[in-house]
């Protein structure tokens, strides 16, 4: 990568760190196997660039000047632990065998470092919470504050959760590697749902004042890319990157100038990014490409933001075949959130009285209980069907179960629009 000299070296080593240190990390642990202390190492090559760029510049290629400096404290790092266990050994006692210091990484094999980092990152040993703190850690170069602001959690938490989890892959000796066989499918399965719950986490925020984080979606999307040139050959990888590019090219027109939601059928089509739509086309092709069998999970989700994208209205959306495409998905990783997706689609497709039916069965699911969007679609459907004070009463329930401020104005007004 190459760097043009800033006029102020530390915004530069920010800059250049922010994007680098995955790389850096990842080179690191695979000397020393251990995602801590290679942190550690690259946050050590970061000092050292403080404290010589501003003296001697910033070099050609920073990234490789701070890998460089990282990989040679971890190849000591190794050697001195070799020699303790050389000294150990000879006065008798029981060490468990230190391999030698591995030759310096071919810079060629960088990317398989990366892949390796990632993999480790979402290990399926950590919580699902731990597994987003640290891939945001790792991979995206937030900063503990930032992640914190992120999810709306205190620092305190944010950092227990990251030492937590670089403790638990340590003493669970979780190799640093990329699974192969059997074991690869599920793991992956567990490095795309990070990502795209990080995605989410920034399109529609769970809590606070804001609907949408942009930067967390970026953070997602840069991520999904980044995993697809890691791994071109498999389906789902290329499925995700092209729902988050589909996703992603709504940003604009999904917010009112106040920050107010703006729902999918109000929204300005002419603000959607049509390049990153493009991205999105390309990517699902690709998926489609390398596919051999049915399509999975993300290839589905894919494929239903392709037909909003292709839709010049909202109500030239082909809601038949997303109606279909929910369906197939139920079928393929069947959950209650996806049978209420169906229900919308259907209401599209044939009416609000059969999706009734759909959301009505629905009900009784423990893991809806306090999810808003369970009401908020049946006030919806209810308000079509004529039934408006049941509708105002379903608008004003969901208002209470979010978090989401700007999203509890939304449904408040939805409410009192039934009302008039």
């Amino acid at each position: 990568m190459e760097q043009q000299p800033a006029s102020d070296p530390r915004t530069a080593i920010e800059t250049v760190f922010r994007l680098e240190s995955p790389r850096v990390i990842a080179a690191v642990a695979r000397v020393v196997r251990d995602v801590g202390i290679a942190e550690e190492l690259a946050q050590d090559a970061l000092v050292a660039a403080l404290e010589q760029w501003p003296r001697d510049g910033v070099p050609d290629n920073p990234g490789a000047w701070l890998t460089a400096i990282a990989r040679r404290r971890a190849v000591d790092l190794v050697r001195r632990r070799e020699n303790y266990a050389r000294k150990l050994q000879e006065i008798g006692r029981d060490l468990e065998d230190v391999p030698p210091p591995p030759e310096p990484a071919d810079p060629d094999a960088i990317d398989d470092d990366l892949l390796r980092l990632v993999f480790t990152a979402c290990h399926p040993v950590l919580s699902a919470e731990a597994r987003t703190a640290l891939t945001l850690r790792l991979l995206g170069g937030l900063s503990t504050p930032e992640i914190a602001r992120a999810f709306l959690v205190p620092e305190a938490t944010v950092a227990q959760r990251i030492v937590r989890a670089k403790k638990t892959l340590a003493t669970r000796n979780v190799p640093f590697e990329v699974p192969y066989g059997p074991d690869r499918e599920a793991r992956l399965g567990s490095v795309l749902d990070v990502i795209y719950l990080i995605f989410n986490e920034g399109y529609a925020a769970t809590a606070g004042d804001d609907w949408l984080r942009p930067a967390l979606c970026e953070d997602a999307l840069r991520l999904a890319r980044q995993l697809a040139a890691l791994m071109p050959k498999e389906p789902e990888v290329h499925a995700l990157a092209a729902l988050l590019e589909f996703q992603a090219s709504r940003t604009a027109a999904r917010t009112a100038p106040d920050g107010a939601p703006v729902l999918l059928r109000d929204q300005n089509r002419r603000r959607w990014n049509r390049r990153l739509v493009a991205r999105g086309i390309a990517a699902l092709d690709r998926a489609g490409a390398t596919a051999t069998g049915a399509p999975g999970p993300y290839a589905l989700q894919a494929a239903v933001a392709a037909c909003h994208a292709h839709a010049p209205t909202y109500e030239d959306t082909d809601w038949t075949a997303i109606a279909t495409l929910y369906g197939l998905l139920a079928a393929r990783a069947p959950s209650p959130v996806v049978e209420l997706n169906r229900a919308v689609a259907v209401s599209m497709a044939d009416g609000p009285a059969p999706a009734l039916e759909i959301v009505d069965a629905l009900a009784a699911e423990p893991a809806l209980r306090d999810y808003h969007l369970l009401p908020s679609v049946r006030g919806d459907l209810l308000l079509r069907l004529g039934r408006t004070t049941e509708a105002r009463t379903e608008f004003e329930r969901a208002a209470e179960l979010t978090a989401n401020e700007r999203e509890r104005e939304l449904l408040r007004a939805r409410a009192a629009a039934c009302g008039r």
